[in-house]
């Protein structure tokens, strides 16, 4: 793929017709020999992964030609030079899934325009961040984000896989869905629809913004605005949920705000205080 879009938008992009997961090839080439050659916001991508990761070991797969798998390697330098704290890390993941929340809607806006009057109408944005990797589109799982560090905390890689062109039948579980098929493109016409390159260049200008407005106010998410663009993108937030924690340890209560360091806080239903959980696999409740 030429991805002039997001080629423009980026010091280096390397596209590879496969790989085995783009966040491996990025992390050993950032952190290798070679490591000057790719700069901060350099960026990996395919639409043929085969060993796709997720959090918890999970495996993410997709037929070839069906979705993009985007690693970008961030590394920070602070306005006020130096590193960025280790207490600001878990925003990172926080930024991948809000910078794809936008640009999934953004293209799903355009697909409704594209559509004209038989197209559904929907108020408000469709895709949104559950906390703390997934984007869910009307409730289905659109992608997963996986943030790596590198070795001697040198950078963080940054994975996001994205569903663009799955049909029902190709779908991995019955809760998980495509761009395509939440715009309502049947196969054959989400090729004229969008593209990869426009999914991609939307993130990817999203996640330069949010990226750059965190390091310039030295890590700060609160002050630099960050913190409240992605509470407004956490769908998570105001939701009954139950987290199992490290262990099989089960909390059930509502998500009620993200702390200074990304962490969720949830009001425990057995009235005994809040959790605050920097670590766990959050499932939304329909009580």
């Amino acid at each position: 793929m030429d991805a002039p879009l997001s080629r423009a938008l980026v010091p280096r992009l390397d596209w590879l017709a496969e790989a085995g997961s783009t966040n491996s090839v990025l992390v050993a080439a950032a952190g290798g020999a070679d490591a000057r050659a790719y700069p901060d916001l350099s960026v990996v991508v395919t639409d043929n992964q085969t060993e796709g990761r997720g959090r918890l070991g999970r495996v993410w797969t997709a037929p070839p030609g069906t979705s993009l798998a985007i690693s970008v390697l961030l590394r920070p330098e602070l306005a006020s030079g130096g590193s960025l704290p280790p207490s600001s890390l878990g925003w990172i993941p926080l930024l991948g899934g809000a910078a794809m929340a936008r640009a999934v809607n953004l293209l799903l806006a355009r697909a409704g325009v594209s559509a004209g009057a038989g197209a559904a109408v929907v108020d408000g944005p469709r895709a949104v961040v559950k906390w703390p990797n997934d984007v869910l589109i009307d409730g289905r799982k659109v992608c997963g984000v996986l943030s790596e560090l590198l070795p001697g905390a040198a950078g963080v890689v940054v994975g996001a896989g994205v569903n663009l062109f799955l049909t029902e039948e190709q779908l991995p579980v019955p809760t998980a869905t495509s761009i395509a098929l939440a715009a309502g493109i049947g196969a054959g016409a989400s090729t004229t629809a969008f593209t990869g390159d426009d999914l991609m260049s939307a993130y990817l200008a999203e996640l330069i913004r949010l990226y750059r407005s965190l390091t310039a106010a030295n890590g700060d998410a609160a002050g630099s605005g960050i913190g409240a663009v992605v509470a407004s993108r956490c769908g998570t937030l105001g939701q009954p949920v139950r987290v199992e924690l490290p262990g099989s340890v089960f909390e059930t209560g509502l998500a009620t705000a993200l702390d200074v360091n990304g962490r969720l806080i949830v009001k425990r239903d057995d009235g005994s205080g809040d959790l605050v959980v920097s670590a766990g696999d959050v499932t939304h409740l329909r009580y």
